[in-house]
């Protein structure tokens, strides 16, 4: 055991022999006689404190499952906050557990799992080392739930064919934290220190005494049904797809998808755009979200730089959905390397004034973990969604990274480079860039550079700008005044500079917070400070004949906001930016409003509006929505989400039942409505749809 490994605290898992009920009361004589670990530290309010209430751990295993057991202590269990019961809500806002595993002991990558007192679920894959999380990931597992008078308790069951593992390993990563809402207090079992995060495996305890794990053939089917009727084309469709998982050994899984469908996935949120560039929406569907991590690449990529691989590419052409035939991925990790591939064949899609043809796409990606929590990797992609031909990517990264700087904080650097061919690419194809980066609680400083060729134009990635150099330097200092009203204070400062290759700058940004105070109820007020300047080279229309002629412009724009506890019943927030606009004023109103009147109902409202005078005309833009989820089970909710902006003059209207009625099947019935606005104030039907999926798991 290395000197690192000696710091981490321990905890053992027993031999589960028997079988348990799942219920979320620990009452079996396995759970009496295994040994409970409650030596939890706060992180929240105070680093290092005993917390007010005692939680108590628990771990079993047999050689197909891990069972975690959690006693919560609470003598006002009256007044836990907890309203969700949907599947990946979001739990930060509520009384919740949260588990981190690392079944491979590298210290970079595992598994998230959270559980509220009302047994909603929350999954997610570890990301950027750490330093985010991907909760689009899901697994089959499950979770119960119930109170007493004393508290409550929970137990987690995660099948092992769920997740990947290191073969022979008897020993894993693992950490648990607990948030108390109304104290807004959080503590942990390992790793109590606010400047590394919970998600740093590298930091996690140790859970020693696992079984030797069978995880059978490693063999997964899952067929889906899909019946759906579309107007106004009255066209019914039945389309039976299949997705299946192998694994080749335990690190190792090996995926194939048939005619896939992702009609299940949650509707995009729309956005408002005052920018002459593209919009970011993330990749929501399972087949490539497992395993995503592995794809990631390079420091300091990423939706505001650049994206090698971007799968959402995959599937979509000009906003229209282009069928999957098929798809094979394998990924995993063999010792101390992660690698992924994945192929997929689109079919053809005929638009009205265009057509694509059939196409073969393809990625693969090394990452070789060094230093205990560094890497060194490579990638490539093949193929180009909208068909062009000659299309190549290829690249490496490499990224430093210690949670042990100057004793116990966070320090990375690394940097990256690509290359890119196409037949329609004649100019600088590379791309490069660095990021040095402390991230911790007190001080949070990065520094960001990318250079981006004329002609880089990864067509399998995302890139919102080429033929630039990318500059950003963020600081921001957060003390905790120890006052009695005021939790943590985050003074910011962050520039971006963005200027043309071989030209002159095209745009920045300085965004300061004066204020930004984050109250011990929970309560956050936010003052802000941003001169912006833009260099068009080329008019730009920002709205509906409205066009702002090219030119440089330098305006400043100010923001107040103020956003209310979200342990409360009502909560929400209200945003005002305003001042100048280019040669013009704007005002951008953002509101925000959540009712949850029980754990059955809960309610969002939101609103944008954007209101610009300028002397090349008047603009209004305003976007609503509404949602209504109704929470019958954690296993089973209907959610409704109404959108309306004007800029499309368009109402979308999303109803989504989903039920899972066992952990490996569950079954959607969705309702999807389109109308628009026409001249006259007619509202015609663009389109309607209603689907009914089915889908199971079978596993041998």
């Amino acid at each position: 055991m290395s000197a690192q490994d000696i710091e981490r605290p321990s905890m053992k898992a027993e031999i589960l022999n028997d079988q348990i009920v799942l219920d979320g009361i620990l009452n079996e004589d396995v759970w009496k006689n295994c040994t409970a670990n409650v030596d939890f530290k706060t992180t929240e309010p105070i680093q290092g404190n005993d917390p007010e209430f005692t939680t108590s751990v628990k771990v079993v295993a047999n050689n197909n499952k891990i069972l975690i057991g959690v006693r919560c202590d609470d003598s006002t269990p009256g007044e836990i906050v907890r309203f969700s019961k949907l599947r990946d809500s979001d739990l930060s806002s509520e009384d919740h557990i949260r588990v981190v595993i690392d079944p491979f002991l590298d210290g970079q990558s595992g598994y998230i799992l959270a559980v509220n007192a009302n047994g909603a679920r929350y999954d997610a894959l570890i990301s950027n080392r750490g330093e985010s999380e991907n909760s689009n990931w899901d697994a089959a597992w499950e979770a119960f739930t119930t109170i007493d008078s004393a508290g409550w308790s929970l137990e987690i069951s995660i099948p092992i064919q769920s997740i990947a593992f290191k073969k022979g390993l008897t020993t894993w990563g693992f950490n648990i934290q607990r948030r108390v809402q109304r104290l807004l207090e959080t503590s942990r079992w390992a790793n109590v220190k606010r400047d590394q995060w919970f998600t740093q495996t590298s930091r996690a305890g140790l859970l020693t005494g696992l079984p030797q794990f069978d995880f059978g053939l490693g063999l997964n089917i899952r067929p889906s049904l899909i019946t759906s009727f579309v107007q106004p084309s009255e066209k019914f469709r039945f389309a039976p797809s299949l997705d299946v998982n192998k694994r080749i050994g335990p690190n190792i899984v090996s995926s194939l998808t048939i005619n896939t469908d992702f009609a299940e996935a949650d509707v995009d949120t729309r956005q408002t755009n005052l920018t002459r560039f593209p919009l970011f929406f993330p990749e929501r569907r399972s087949f490539f979200l497992e395993g995503s991590d592995i794809f990631e690449f390079g420091i300091g990529t990423g939706n505001r730089t650049v994206l090698p691989f971007f799968s959402r590419r995959i599937g979509l052409f000009k906003g229209n959905e282009v069928p999957i035939n098929a798809g094979l991925k394998l990924n995993g990790r063999v010792n101390q390397t992660a690698f992924g591939a994945l192929a997929t064949h689109t079919g053809a899609l005929d638009l009205p004034n265009d057509r694509l043809s059939s196409t073969n796409m393809g990625v693969f990606r090394v990452r070789r973990n060094i230093w205990k929590e560094s890497a060194v990797g490579v990638i490539a992609t093949v193929g180009d969604p909208q068909g062009r031909l000659g299309s190549w990517l290829g690249g490496a990264d490499f990224t430093y990274q210690t949670t042990r700087f100057r004793g116990n904080k966070n320090f990375l650097a690394g940097g990256w480079f690509l290359y890119n061919e196409r037949q329609d690419l004649r100019q600088d194809r590379s791309a490069a860039g660095f990021k040095i980066d402390y991230p911790n609680d007190r001080w949070d400083i990065a520094m960001t550079y990318a250079r981006l060729g004329k002609d880089f134009d990864p067509s399998m990635g995302f890139i919102p700008r080429r033929g630039v150099h990318y500059s950003r330097f963020g600081l921001t200092f957060s003390p905790r005044p120890q006052n009695g009203w005021l939790r943590q204070m985050f003074h910011e400062f962050i520039v971006t500079y963005i200027r043309e290759i071989d030209k002159s700058w095209q745009s920045y940004n300085i965004f300061t917070a004066p204020i930004n105070w984050r109250l011990e109820s929970g309560d956050r007020v936010e003052i802000n400070y941003n001169p912006q300047g833009e260099n068009l080279t080329v008019p730009f229309e920002i709205s509906n004949n409205v066009t702002i002629p090219k030119g440089a412009y330098h305006f400043n724009r100010y923001r107040l906001e103020g956003q209310f506890a979200a342990k409360r019943p009502v909560s929400g927030q209200l945003t005002w930016w305003f001042g100048s606009f280019y040669e013009g004023k704007l005002d951008e109103i953002q509101t925000s409003l959540k009712i949850n009147p029980s754990a059955f109902v809960n309610m969002e409202a939101s609103l944008i509006h954007n209101n610009g005078r300028l002397p090349w005309g008047n603009f209004h833009q305003t976007l609503v929505g509404f949602r209504i989820r109704l929470n019958i089970t954690p296993d089973l909710q209907v959610n409704s989400f109404a959108q309306y902006d004007t800029e499309s003059k368009s109402i979308g209207w999303n109803a989504r039942a989903h039920w899972i009625f066992h952990p490996l099947g569950d079954a959607f019935l969705v309702f999807n409505n389109n109308t628009i606005r026409e001249i006259g104030d007619r509202w015609a039907l663009q389109n309607r749809q209603i689907l009914f999926k089915v889908r199971y798991t079978f596993r041998y």
